[in-house]
């Protein structure tokens, strides 16, 4: 389960995804049917949104910009730099699209050369803000390592024996909603993590590939033959 939580939070932040609008997903149940019948033992939760709303979240994302602040400038002014470096070839190419006769060889140069310094330009900023990237992995990896044992804990103390991901759950009472239970639990557990991960720390899915690589390698290696130690006869 933390292996899904993380890899869904780092999607989420390479795609743009507000911390505050996960957050307000962890603090919105469904609405309540009155009357209505309600089974014992169930529950649902939002684990991605669970951890967005934590305290020790929320305060790592407002911390983060600080301590990074070197790499966060220098990714913006590299990225200014490249678009000023664009601008005069999208003009003259924007240019040469409305000429009578448009030469088609030399667009298609032209767009070439645009799409390889873009292209190179997203390497080059994204190598610029690995500390900040592995810095928040290292971040969701903290809380989500507290999240088995909070839902634990609120399944517990609300005696429930199944938690459903809300994800799959088309409708439901707020009756159902264990996501403020979870989150009491796991800002108790973890009310704060550390912004800058240990050197040469890796992510838990790269350490996990290293380790079935060097797992693979290892097998591979016992089962090849044993070099034989006798050596061949002279005549």
């Amino acid at each position: 389960m933390q292996n899904r939580i993380v890899a869904a939070f780092v999607a989420a932040l390479a795609l743009g995804a507000a911390p505050h609008a996960m957050a307000q997903a962890a603090a919105a149940p469904a609405q309540s049917t009155p009357g209505g019948i309600v089974a014992p033992g169930i529950a649902y939760a939002n684990a991605q949104a669970v951890v967005g709303a934590s305290v020790a979240y929320k305060t790592a994302m407002v911390q983060l910009p600080v301590t990074y602040k070197a790499q966060i400038d220098a990714v913006n002014t590299r990225r200014n730099q490249i678009t000023a470096q664009l601008k005069p070839l999208y003009d003259k190419f924007e240019a040469d699209q409305k000429a009578a006769k448009p030469d088609q060889n030399l667009l298609r140069t032209e767009a070439a050369q645009i799409q390889q310094i873009q292209e190179a330009g997203e390497r080059e900023m994204q190598q610029m803000a690995e500390p900040l990237n592995v810095a928040q992995q290292f971040i969701i990896e903290q809380i989500s390592d507290k999240l088995t044992a909070a839902t634990q804990n609120a399944m517990t103390k609300r005696k429930i024996t199944l938690v459903l991901d809300s994800q799959s759950v088309l409708k439901a009472d707020a009756v159902y909603n264990l996501n403020q239970d979870i989150l009491n639990e796991l800002n108790t557990l973890i009310p704060s993590v550390q912004l800058v991960p240990p050197a040469g720390w890796l992510p838990r899915a790269q350490r996990e590939a290293a380790a079935q690589q060097a797992a693979q390698q290892g097998g591979a290696a016992a089962a090849a033959p044993a070099p034989s130690g006798k050596q061949p006869e002279g005549r």
